[in-house]
């Protein structure tokens, strides 16, 4: 029998929230904050077009068990539609495919905006990651295959405008789980009957993650430790992560959707060996489907609560 390959890279845990620049892939961005950090484990919640400015919510170690937990959250995104062009890809990369004379008035856009607001139904952009028959979207139409995509259902929460100039409007939305900003300007250009595609695409909000966490490559770059000695001669034996980890945001974070309870250390020894622990306090419940506790601030467990007793169902290592 074959034997397991030694992991490579810290044992770090916890996320990232990366403001990925334009021209770069979730992917690699994902594989360049892996690097940096020198972690075993790395994974994203939710990706972004190379077009696409902004968040990217990278989770490392055990923090990436909680990816789930973010991707169902609310986004925000800072998008500019120029109207009185339609494209292949619904954004600048695509070929021209349908035109229009008209500029709609500030008050039109307005007018149409409440129609995308709600639970909608949106078909996918052809451009898309969007499996059809276990074939990316995207790679169907660069063959010239004719993508057809079933339409589905989302939920935009609000839609406004944030400036309207000649030719070309930005809005903002904030929306759930699987929204194409594409194909909402899209399908707002056809409405108004003049067409219209995206030409900047950033996203500043992924609940439970704001502005202010999000972290630049240039900044996690100089806090990364040297990779080798000041002559550049040698590696550094025992490189010191101690900056690059500050920009850590705990695992726990990505939680905020679910109760929290605060263990004992020695509720929370039994939890490790996956034992339930009787929850006491002011605090405590009786009865919830889905809750993590705690142990000095990091994460425990997610698990629920019968009867007063916290189950685990899913341990991490703090």
């Amino acid at each position: 029998m074959a034997r397991r390959g030694k992991k490579k890279g810290r044992p770090v845990s916890g996320w990232v929230i990366f403001d990925k620049p334009k021209g770069m892939a979730s992917t690699e961005a994902v594989a360049k904050i892996k690097w940096l950090f020198q972690a075993e484990k790395a994974g994203h919640a939710g990706t972004l077009d190379p077009l696409a400015s902004g968040m990217l919510p990278i989770a490392l170690g055990e923090a990436t068990k909680t990816v789930p937990y973010v991707m169902d959250g609310f986004k925000v995104y800072h998008f500019t539609v120029t109207w009185g062009q339609e494209r292949s890809t619904d954004d600048l990369e695509g070929e021209v495919t349908n035109t229009s004379d008209q500029r709609p008035s500030a008050s039109a856009i307005e007018g149409v905006l409440p129609h995308y607001i709600g639970v909608i139904t949106q078909v996918p952009p052809m451009f898309s990651a969007i499996k059809i028959d276990g074939n990316r979207a995207y790679d169907l139409a660069r063959d010239g295959e004719t993508v057809v995509i079933p339409p589905r259902q989302v939920e935009i929460d609000e839609l406004k405008i944030i400036e309207h100039l000649d030719g070309r409007t930005r809005l903002e939305v904030v929306c759930g789980k699987g929204t194409y900003v594409r194909a909402l300007a899209r399908d707002i250009g056809r409405e108004l009957g003049c067409f219209g595609h995206v030409t900047e695409l950033r996203r500043v909000e992924v609940a439970p993650f704001t502005e202010d966490d999000l972290v630049t490559f240039e900044e996690l770059q100089n806090a990364a430790p040297q990779k080798s000695n000041p002559s550049g001669e040698h590696p550094v034996e025992s490189p010191n992560f101690k900056s690059i980890d500050a920009f850590l945001i705990e695992t726990v974070a990505a939680l905020d959707c679910l109760s929290q309870f605060s263990l004992s250390e020695d509720q929370a020894h039994r939890v490790k060996m996956g034992n339930p622990v009787l929850l006491r306090g002011s605090g405590a419940v009786i009865d919830e489907d889905e809750v993590c506790v705690t142990v000095k601030g990091k994460l425990l467990a997610i698990g629920a609560i019968d009867k007063g007793q916290f189950k685990p169902r899913r341990v991490f290592t703090t």
